[in-house]
């Protein structure tokens, strides 16, 4: 799959991306391709500007984020994301939430991770912790990203979700 990765924050740099550093070596480690990564501030609208740029890039088939979840007066990542999908996955912050809890306990509570499809492009919001983003790789997104994990998978479903040109 191509998955691309877009940091939210207002602190980050290319020096500093301990998350979305751990996030394109792990993509690449199982054998994705990482077509675009890119650093946005924390800003619904910097935000929507390359996540709508993404979702109408046929090269890209999933884009991860990390950053901008939590309750913090500057994090809005899943403000931004959401009026975008045209399906939400709710099981996807569930599972993340339960996961997460025998690592922060109830800190969890705080995550706003989400995820869902828009324009046939799987996008899945996940905090900013490097020790979040390795949680949502190993345990949910490696094995959904991949098409032979049974009984289902999102890689399976991209070309069917993928709109139809011509």
């Amino acid at each position: 799959m191509n998955i691309a990765v877009l940091t939210i924050s207002d602190t980050r740099t290319t020096a500093n991306d301990t998350s979305g550093d751990y996030l394109v070596t792990a993509m690449q480690e199982s054998h994705h391709v990482v077509p675009a990564r890119k650093i946005v501030r924390d800003d619904v609208y910097a935000i929507r500007a390359t996540i709508s740029e993404w979702i109408c890039d046929d090269l890209i088939d999933a884009i991860v984020t990390t950053g901008g979840t939590g309750f913090g007066g500057r994090d809005s990542t899943p403000d931004a994301i959401t009026p975008l999908f045209d399906k939400q996955i709710e099981g996807f912050g569930e599972l993340f939430r339960f996961l997460s809890f025998s690592d922060i306990g109830t800190s969890t509570i705080q995550s706003r991770a989400v995820a869902g499809v828009a324009n046939g492009t799987f996008i899945f919001a996940l905090p900013g912790s490097t020790g979040a983003c390795r949680l949502a790789w190993e345990q949910i997104l490696v094995e959904q990203f991949e098409a032979s994990f049974s009984p289902c998978n999102f890689a399976e479903l991209v070309s069917k979700l993928k709109p139809t040109t011509g």
